[in-house]
């Protein structure tokens, strides 16, 4: 199902994945969700949101992950989609993933609900390898979702990203080493994600971002995710030719999450 050299986390999280995905379908089949979109607004323009002279932040929704555990969350998923919201994120994203980042799908429903009446297009980021996954995510309200070059083979991902297409649901297409960012490319990738963290030492460094950033066609849209943590380290990738980048941690952990995206802004 996906690459066999893939980080061993990401075999043991699509592992589980896949276990809860046969329930889901026994629950709610691909006509359902087919007939709950055709009921359904179109999706917000996620790259648009992202072009600017400026940096701009996609805030994230995430409640723990392998390497750090529950996060403890004192606030509720609509209230930090509010504090996102009024405090200049041009997107959110929702970690919908359940055994390894305590998120849930209704999650991306929750989010959507709020971001959508201010016009914030909300991406769903988790592991999605099955075409079933794509039709989830934009029933419950995604406007755009990650596509992982780790775990995808390059007709996998091509097939994923065509799809998604069909359905107006951008892709962010995450790479973390040059021969993922080709592949991307080659499969027509609009949306890169550079992933600061190394999936098998869950180390994080901006030089991966350094590294790959001059190799992106500049009318692509380019992502830096993780390991932000303040506005110097934002600035930092500002020459690289970064879009915008990926915030998760930094904010739900901080006491004050306005206050803290204000500061990064």
């Amino acid at each position: 199902m996906i690459k066999s050299n893939s980080p061993n986390i990401l075999k043991e999280i699509v592992d589980a994945k896949k276990l809860r995905l046969e329930e889901q379908k026994k629950t709610l089949s691909l006509f359902d969700l087919e007939q709950t979109i055709k009921a359904s607004d179109y999706p917000l323009n996620f790259s648009g949101n992202l072009m600017s002279n400026q940096i701009q932040i996609i805030a994230e929704i995430k409640k723990g992950s392998p390497s750090k555990g529950d996060f403890n969350l004192q606030l509720s998923v609509t209230d930090l989609a509010e504090i996102y919201s009024a405090n200049g994120a041009s997107a959110i994203s929702v970690l919908t993933n359940e055994d390894h980042f305590l998120g849930d799908i209704n999650d991306l429903k929750l989010a959507h609900e709020v971001a959508y009446k201010n016009r914030i297009p909300v991406l769903r980021k988790e592991f999605i390898f099955d075409p079933y996954q794509i039709y989830e995510s934009r029933a419950y309200g995604a406007d755009a979702i990650l596509l992982i070059v780790a775990m995808l083979d390059h007709s996998h991902l091509t097939e994923l990203m065509e799809i998604s297409k069909s359905l107006w649901v951008q892709n962010l297409v995450e790479v973390h080493d040059e021969n993922e960012l080709q592949i991307a490319l080659e499969c027509g990738a609009e949306i890169i994600g550079i992933n600061n963290r190394d999936l098998r030492t869950f180390n994080t460094t901006l030089e991966t971002t350094k590294n790959l950033a001059n190799m992106v066609p500049r009318e692509t849209i380019l992502v830096s995710e993780s390991g932000f943590k303040n506005k110097l380290e934002i600035d930092s990738v500002k020459s690289y030719g970064v879009n915008a980048v990926l915030i998760g941690e930094s904010l739900v952990v901080s006491d004050n999450p306005a206050e803290k995206l204000r500061d990064l802004l």
